[in-house]
């Protein structure tokens, strides 16, 4: 468990393991803990490397709204693998992670070996589309200004508090949740790794994004979980687990990704 500072901003993250890297990106209001079960199933051949987003979890929760963006996330992500001194991983995340996980393949191509995108989307190509988005997004910040903490869905797995203030977690949403371009859906085409998209059959809102990246992304491929929502990592575990290291296990030789078995 450590801390890198990134701009003045302190990013906590944990190293699970030893062999090549995975970076998880846990999704809007959750945390690093969200992949301990995965931390756990894949320690003993990969280097499992979790991470609170700032506003998030054991993080900082900086009070400048511009610190706050899509960029600002991007940027600590290099900043955890430069920590860590890992030039290349697997990247992956859930919901809000998913996208920032595509989002830092958009910015920092030469640092991803593969995808992995759970329950999430690809933003928005429609301003309309994207405007109803960010009005919910704006909603939730209010809301979690107005009642704090109570406002963040909490998961009974959970035992301990993750957040320190519902202010930081408001300040990600207008700034992280919320989208401003389409750019990150635009090159979705552009994308020349392989890359896992998996979804939860139960997760309504994420099936028809997950399916439209499985068809414009080349070289990816869809799994769709049974009985499981919009958190399938947690909902069906062993499942989860069986797809990510099967897709783990294809994913060519190479001198930074030796073959390894299934999970």
């Amino acid at each position: 468990m450590s801390v890198v500072e990134h701009n003045g901003v302190k990013i906590y993250y944990e190293r699970h393991g030893s062999g090549p890297a995975l970076l998880l990106t846990h999704g809007f209001t959750a945390s690093s803990r969200r992949w301990t079960a995965q931390a756990t199933a894949f320690r003993d051949r990969y280097s499992v490397i979790l991470w609170d987003m700032r506003g998030h979890g054991r993080s900082d929760y900086p009070q400048d709204a511009a610190a706050y963006s899509v960029a600002q996330t991007t940027a600590d992500m290099a900043a955890v693998l430069d920590a860590c001194g890992v030039e290349r991983a697997v990247v992956g995340g859930l919901s809000l992670g998913g996208f920032m996980s595509l989002a830092f393949h958009l910015h920092y191509p030469e640092r991803v070996r593969a995808l992995m995108i759970f329950d999430a989307g690809p933003g928005y190509k429609n301003d309309e589309a994207r405007r109803s988005w960010n009005e919910r997004a704006f909603l939730w910040a209010d809301d979690l200004e107005a009642r704090g903490l109570e406002a963040a869905p909490a998961r009974q797995e959970m035992k301990e508090p993750e957040h320190r203030s519902a202010d930081g977690l408001a300040r990600a949403a207008r700034g992280m949740l919320a989208q401003s371009d389409a750019a990150v859906l635009l090159s979705l085409e552009r994308i020349a790794v392989p890359t896992l998209v998996l979804v939860g059959a139960d997760d309504a809102p994420f099936r028809q994004p997950a399916e439209y990246m499985a068809r414009k992304i080349p070289s990816s491929e869809l799994v769709v979980i049974p009985a499981a929502g919009h958190v399938a990592n947690l909902d069906q575990p062993t499942a989860f687990n069986r797809a990510m290291g099967a897709f783990l296990a294809r994913l060519p030789e190479s001198p930074d990704f030796p073959a390894t078995g299934p999970a």
